[in-house]
């Protein structure tokens, strides 16, 4: 990440609401160093916890910053961490997960289909896609399924791949679920070996990177709320393309769509989104 930074003033003295050059340019500067594109998140929100996390390692301005995550990887993870908000857990919205369970693989997989294409996009430090394999394996579809996970963040990744929680992770894991796929070890929950071995994490940036195509369920929660308008349209646009007709888009809680039609998606249970068969 050895890019020479572009100094732009400190915005210390402007005024609230007005731009604030020493962000700008470091928003730019992370752009040409590593490819991500902080305007496409909520810009008060991603300033406000930049902020906390720049002061807290106390650089004075965000071109100090700049400089420093250059020479400190440690650092730099910390700023991917704050960026891309790692805080998940298991089944989380269980009553969503139920009806992915019940009724909508038993859709996907009417007239005896079985390979399932799935992906967990922005998957953090894995409790989404584990949470996947799960219930697929409980269904007897995991074997004959392939389930990627992705996320922008490696040391997330790395967290996943180790598969080790705290037992609040698992405070919505039904009981009889958690005891089959978790042992302890200390203060800590392992999760299955077994079922980490079918779960295939890769490094990616949503926004620029192209997706692989065809898949019967795409899994992205909780991660859009962080996005504009306009990073929201084309990641939807983005996922639709990446389904088959007839595939489904799983989003979070607080990302329902309003005009799915516009992406060639339609409304089936909340939160549930099919792609019609002639988009």
């Amino acid at each position: 990440m050895d890019v020479k930074p572009v100094l732009y003033n400190s915005g210390a003295s402007e005024e609230p609401g007005t731009p604030d050059p020493d962000y700008i340019g470091f928003i730019q500067n992370i752009k040409r160093s590593t490819g991500i594109d902080l305007s496409d998140y909520k810009e008060a929100q991603m300033k406000r916890r930049l902020t906390t996390l720049r002061v807290k390692n106390g650089y004075n301005s965000f071109a100090e910053f700049f400089e420093a995550l250059q020479k400190d990887k440690r650092l730099f993870d910390e700023f991917l961490d704050r960026m891309t908000i790692n805080v998940s857990e298991f089944w989380r919205n269980p009553n969503r997960w139920e009806v992915l369970r019940d009724v909508i693989l038993p859709e996907l997989t009417a007239g005896a289909r079985s390979r399932l294409k799935v992906w967990s996009a922005a998957c953090s430090t894995g409790e989404e896609p584990y949470t996947l394999a799960m219930i697929l394996d409980g269904k007897g579809l995991l074997q004959t399924s392939t389930l990627v996970a992705t996320d922008i963040d490696e040391g997330a990744l790395a967290k996943a791949k180790q598969g080790l929680y705290l037992e609040r992770s698992l405070k919505d894991v039904p009981k009889e679920v958690a005891a089959r796929y978790f042992s302890q070890e200390g203060p800590m929950y392992k999760f299955s070996e077994g079922l980490k071995a079918n779960v295939q994490f890769r490094k990616q940036n949503l926004l620029t990177d192209t997706f692989e195509q065809n898949h019967d369920l795409i899994v992205c929660r909780n991660v859009m709320i962080y996005f504009t308008e306009e990073a929201k349209a084309k990641l939807y646009h983005k996922f639709a393309a990446a389904l088959r007709p007839g595939g489904y888009l799983f989003v979070g809680s607080t990302e329902q769509i309003f005009t799915p039609g516009q992406y060639g998606l339609e409304p089936t249970e909340t939160f549930f989104y099919r792609k019609k068969a002639d988009a």
